[in-house]
Order: structure tokens, then C-alpha cells, then sequence
């Protein structure tokens, strides 16, 4: 086990989030989207979600997609500014089907900042354990979607199974020419 289960999937959720932004037309532009995107990767107290929402979320985004792209040293001052920003305080709850992890906001706060501070979180993961190389950019030459990995030996090459069978395919008709 590479991280604590919370953080592996708030990581993944993550690159959800970014990978909303590369598809045309945007996959998080409406409230109804950013509330299956939500209930998708379970955020507790969605609650009734606006387009000031949709808003925050996008901005946040792109501040996320910052993470796949930046040195150690710039992410770890982020995620500082993130948690400063969100007055975080670290507590543990236990929800839903969930086991006890961490949240470091009010539960009442806007999904925007709940999921901001859930990714410094785990970025203070990834960033004090020295592993910023597991954030990627899928090899697909036709794909611009970002992934954590989280396989063993770090070698994973493809956000799924889909991109990658498609570049071997490639790969094989390019040798048989």
C-alpha cells in the first residue's frame, strides 16, 4: 500500500477533475454534472449545488491540473496556500460506508473548498513521501487525460486499459507494414 485508501481515491478523484477540463465540450459545466461527478467519487454534504459552485469547482481545476506540472518545492507551497486559504483543521469522522479518515473543514463548507482541501491533503501525501513522479499524462498520443499511478512498480504508461490497448494496436499494424 502505497497511501491510506482516503487519499489513494481523493488522488483519483483528482484527476477525474482534471480530466473533466480535456474533453470538448467541458465535462463539469453544468450543476448537473458537477453533481454526478460528486456522487460519483462520494463527497459527503453535497447538499443543493449552484452554478456559483460549478464555478468555484472549474477555478479549482485548474489549480489541480497545476500539480502534474509542478517541482516538489512549488507543489508543497500550494498545498500550503490551499490549506491556509481553507483555515484547515484535520479532524477524523467516520460516514457512510467509509472507515475513520481525515477532514479538515466543516462539513457545511462549499464542495469547492472541501474538495480543495481534500487535495492538499493528499498532496502532502504524495509531496512528503517523494512521489510526485506518480502523477502523469497519459502516453496515448491522442489522449491528453492525467492519471495518479499507484501500481507497484511505478511503470504504468496509460490512464486505461482502453488507451493503452489502442497504442499497442497501433504499435503492432506499425510493425507489420
Amino acid at each position: 500500500m502505497l497511501f491510506a485508501h482516503d487519499t489513494e481515491v481523493t488522488l483519483a478523484a483528482m484527476a477525474g477533475l482534471v480530466n473533466t477540463g480535456a474533453s470538448v465540450p467541458d465535462g463539469l459545466s453544468t450543476v448537473a454534472e458537477l453533481t454526478a461527478f460528486a456522487r460519483h467519487w462520494q463527497w459527503s454534504g453535497i447538499g443543493r449545488l449552484t452554478g456559483a459552485d460549478v464555478a468555484a469547482v472549474a477555478e479549482l481545476r485548474t489549480v489541480a491540473a497545476s500539480f502534474w506540472v509542478l517541482p516538489e518545492d512549488e507543489a508543497a507551497t500550494l498545498v500550503n496556500r490551499l490549506l491556509a486559504e481553507a483555515g484547515a483543521l484535520p479532524r477524523l469522522v467516520k460516514h457512510d460506508d467509509w472507515d475513520y479518515h481525515l477532514h479538515a473543514v466543516p462539513d457545511s463548507s462549499p464542495l469547492a473548498k472541501r474538495m480543495a482541501v481534500e487535495f492538499a491533503m493528499a498532496m502532502a501525501d504524495v509531496v512528503r513521501t517523494k512521489q510526485l513522479h506518480r502523477l502523469r499524462a497519459c502516453a496515448a498520443p491522442d489522449c491528453a487525460d492525467v492519471y495518479v499511478d499507484l501500481s507497484r512498480n511505478s511503470s504504468r504508461r496509460f490512464c486505461s486499459t482502453g488507451c493503452g490497448n489502442r497504442a499497442n494496436v497501433a504499435a503492432y499494424r506499425a510493425r507489420q507494414r
